[in-house]
């Protein structure tokens, strides 16, 4: 505890918690303190100026990271005949219909993404209790729902990552890894908060986007200037 401790404070040292720093240099402050020994990842957090209990002010989406998300993604997809065929040939990690149905209701969600051709959408709407509370039930409008099956387990291998607003009126996400240069980070979390920025519900009033922060696994929280990512 007392490392821990002593890793945290120092990390924390030179950061100005009230400060809204350039995105640049927010980057800067945040890689220069991943310094667990593993590959932290960058994280960003966006505080929205809705409220999720009401369906006009719903906000998600998908983004595809241009520099990759730097994590091994394993893909499951619901596919039968040809298409369960370019599902394996795309990289899918686990390929099935009823079958995999059947274990999934069995509790062995080995996967961290979750795409299904439409007309396996009966069967899978099944797991809704299952895959639902976990972030995973496919979904047409975030890309998961697709007759271009290879295309949507390449998305999700090659750094796609799907957002949802929170109770709290925040969206988070993982962009990256603090081995990543600066410059693809940039790339990364200004696409994120651009296909954040897009996904504004006709419901949302005032100022969307309140505040912004990145922070690495174990680092402290660095709030971003939102003038610096162009939003508002």
């Amino acid at each position: 505890m007392v490392n821990i401790a002593k890793r945290t404070k120092a990390a924390r040292e030179g950061i100005d918690r009230l400060k809204l720093y350039p995105l640049e240099e927010a980057v800067k402050l945040v890689k220069e303190r991943a310094t667990a020994k593993f590959d932290e990842t960058i994280e960003v957090a966006m505080n929205l100026g809705v409220d999720p209990r009401h369906a006009d002010q719903m906000v998600r989406g998908v983004c595809q990271l241009p520099s990759g998300s730097g994590r091994t993604v394993r893909v499951a997809v619901f596919a039968r005949g040809d298409k369960a065929q370019e599902a394996k040939a795309a990289g899918a990690d686990i390929v099935g219909a009823e079958d995999l149905v059947a274990s999934v209701q069995a509790g062995n969600v080995d996967f961290d993404r979750c795409i299904a051709t439409p007309d396996m959408m009966p069967l899978v709407g099944r797991l809704g209790k299952v895959l639902g509370p976990r972030g995973l039930m496919p979904n047409p409008k975030v890309g998961t729902v697709t007759a271009d099956i290879a295309a949507g387990v390449r998305a999700a291998k090659g750094g796609a990552v799907e957002f949802r607003v929170e109770k709290a009126g925040i969206v988070q996400a993982g962009v990256g890894k603090a081995s990543f240069a600066e410059p693809a980070l940039l790339a990364n979390i200004r696409a994120f908060t651009d296909a954040v920025q897009k996904a504004k519900p006709p419901g949302a009033k005032g100022t969307f986007v309140q505040r912004v922060a990145i922070s690495s696994t174990m680092g402290p929280g660095i709030r971003i200037d939102p003038a610096s990512l162009g939003t508002g």
